[in-house]
């Protein structure tokens, strides 16, 4: 069975995201290179991965993905950055799609989760920007926050031919319990029923409590996420090196599999593979 890690990341020294200022991120405000990540996917018996953008929002980090996929067979696809509203979108797509470890290139993700305006994919320029991705055969990483799934639902029911893959399940508030579940619940549902978009079972351990989290936790999620999209359209992402803010690659993944039903060997291959090989266009 192929196994594919559907969401992970790199960056270099220094680490250019202003994010990584914060000080609770002291513990990964370090170098993540590709020989790293090759000696973890080894570790974890992981066959391919999707290398995804990590926030700095600037053409340069595209470039340093597509060189850093070339360097490493494993990374199968790499989703970089785009700006949705910017001028030339298509032309600048396109010259991505050109480079060296352009054939990459299986998806574009945009920070959507900084905006301030909950129905931000609802502006029509937006909407004009994922018809760009999508013309040019990749799917969209949606990045969003629990206020911003409504929106996103109506995006994908607009844009049908557009395939939307949806990172750490909307960011549910897993620190807070039932109440994150609820508020979380009837957005997230909405969304699972446009037939255009995926999910991923990633980020999830930094949206509960670092330090005291358990499996237990994220189980409601899972089961949640498991019931409304079905294996088919769900799929493994560690979320590393983020994930090391409140665990280990080993523990996320023994988490997941401790929450998650038992599954057939079809609904498993497809969590844990099947799914990202099919939206990304893998070829693999």
């Amino acid at each position: 069975m192929l196994t594919v890690d559907a969401h992970h990341h790199l960056w270099g020294n220094p680490p250019a995201c202003a994010w990584l200022d914060d000080d609770r991120m002291r513990s990964v405000r370090r170098p993540f290179t590709v020989a790293q990540w090759q000696a973890q996917l080894r570790a974890a018996e992981v066959d391919r991965s999707i290398l995804v953008e990590s926030g700095r929002c600037d053409e340069a980090e595209s470039e340093d993905l597509l060189r850093w996929a070339t360097e490493a067979p494993q990374i199968a696809g790499v989703v970089m950055w785009a700006d949705l509203t910017g001028p030339g979108l298509e032309a600048r797509i396109a010259r991505h799609l050109r480079r060296s470890g352009g054939d990459r290139v299986v998806g574009v993700r945009a920070q959507i989760q900084a905006e301030p305006d909950p129905d931000h994919l609802d502006r029509p320029d937006v909407r004009r920007g994922l018809r760009v991705v999508a013309a040019a055969g990749l799917a969209f990483d949606l990045l969003v926050r629990v206020d911003q799934l409504p929106a996103a639902a109506r995006a994908a029911a607009a844009l049908p031919h557009v395939r939307f893959v949806l990172d750490h399940l909307g960011k549910p508030e897993i620190r807070a319990g039932a109440t994150g579940l609820a508020r979380w619940r009837g957005p997230f549902a909405a969304l699972a029923e446009q037939p255009n978009v995926t999910a991923k079972l990633s980020g999830l351990v930094t949206e509960a409590d670092w330090v005291s989290w358990r499996a237990d936790d994220l189980r409601p999620f899972v089961r949640e996420a498991l019931d409304r999209f079905g294996p088919d359209r769900l799929m493994f992402g560690s979320d590393w090196p983020l994930c090391l803010l409140a665990g280990s690659y080993g523990r996320v993944r023994a988490a997941l599999h401790q929450v998650l039903p038992a599954l057939s060997e079809a609904a498993s291959h497809a969590i844990f593979g099947g799914t990202a090989a099919r939206v990304y266009r893998l070829g693999v």
